[in-house]
């Protein structure tokens, strides 16, 4: 009787994580690469999609490899929106392979990317051999994939999610239409905001430990000076170069995001007196997380 009841207990857990694991029914099943995604397409799909995201909260999109429960959840999915990030490379393909029946949107299609910004050494040549490896997108290097960080390119990927769920779900035209209005609207508030924030600061430099920012500073004609050096640590010799350019740049601000360790950056803060400052480029709520920053930013501009 007792081992009777137990393997009933087992057959019920097992249904409920497997329902756990399933889409809800009466919705679009989808996957998206990072969590700001999962924003975009919530916004545009409201209640009729059921979003997943490949690569979790506090892992890199640089090294992050697909759960098998993922995996498996894939075979649902109708849609999955690519953005370029770094795993894809080795796993958009055998993502693919396991639905063909899954739609494989590059929401990243048009857009013209930039290189990720390098640590500059004093050695111009060695610091262009660099730029120039990272420029390759197949070579070592790699080019800046930190698109959903620019309110202007944003609008980009948000019409390529509308075409998609409007291939495959006509019937709701109106409703997808209506979403992607609202949300362009606000994306396009954001964007003034954060110009007016930033008129008259061409040129303006902050540092970063992880080049994340690229497009952002493109957007609104700053620019971002990275900490790290091909993904790591600054060695300290290139620390103290790097604090020299801050002094000599009138650097103040030093943004770090939860990812990757604050320690180098606390340590330019303190020589040169700046504020180190939190930003996430993966936060969920992508528009919040956006208009956090760019007040920090206003903060430190007075």
């Amino acid at each position: 009787m007792t081992h009777h009841i137990a393997k009933t207990f087992v057959f019920i857990m097992i249904s409920a994580s497997c329902n756990v694991a399933g889409f809800a029914a009466d919705k679009i099943p989808v996957f998206v690469s990072i969590v700001p995604q999962a924003y975009f397409v919530e916004q545009i799909g409201k209640e009729l999609v059921d979003v997943r995201t490949m690569v979790e909260p506090g892992a890199s999109p640089h090294t992050y490899e697909p759960k098998p429960g993922q995996m498996v959840a894939l075979s649902e999915a109708r849609l999955y929106f690519a953005i370029g990030v770094m795993f894809e490379k080795a796993w958009l393909d055998k993502i693919a392979a396991t639905n063909p029946e899954m739609k494989v949107v590059h929401t990243d299609e048009g857009i013209v990317k930039i290189p990720m910004a390098v640590h500059h050494h004093h050695d111009e040549e060695e610091a262009h051999e660099v730029h120039e490896r990272d420029a390759d997108p197949d070579g070592h290097g790699i080019l800046d994939p930190h698109i959903w960080l620019s309110p202007p390119l944003v609008k980009v990927q948000a019409q390529a999610i509308l075409n998609a769920l409007l291939e495959i779900d006509p019937d709701h035209r109106d409703v997808y239409e209506a979403n992607f209005n609202a949300l362009i609207a606000e994306i396009t508030a954001l964007d003034l905001d954060l110009r007016h924030i930033f008129k008259g600061q061409n040129g303006l430099r902050f540092m970063v430990f992880h080049p994340a920012w690229g497009y952002f500073a493109q957007a609104y004609g700053i620019q971002q000076v990275p900490i790290e050096v091909e993904g790591k640590n600054p060695k300290p010799y290139q620390l103290k170069e790097v604090i020299e350019h801050a002094r000599e740049n009138g650097i103040e601000v030093i943004f770090v995001q939860p990812q990757f360790s604050t320690k180098s950056a606390k340590v330019v803060a303190s020589e040169i007196g700046g504020q180190v400052v939190f930003a996430d480029p993966l936060a969920g709520d992508w528009l919040g997380n956006l208009r956090e920053v760019g007040k920090k930013f206003k903060a430190a501009l007075r």
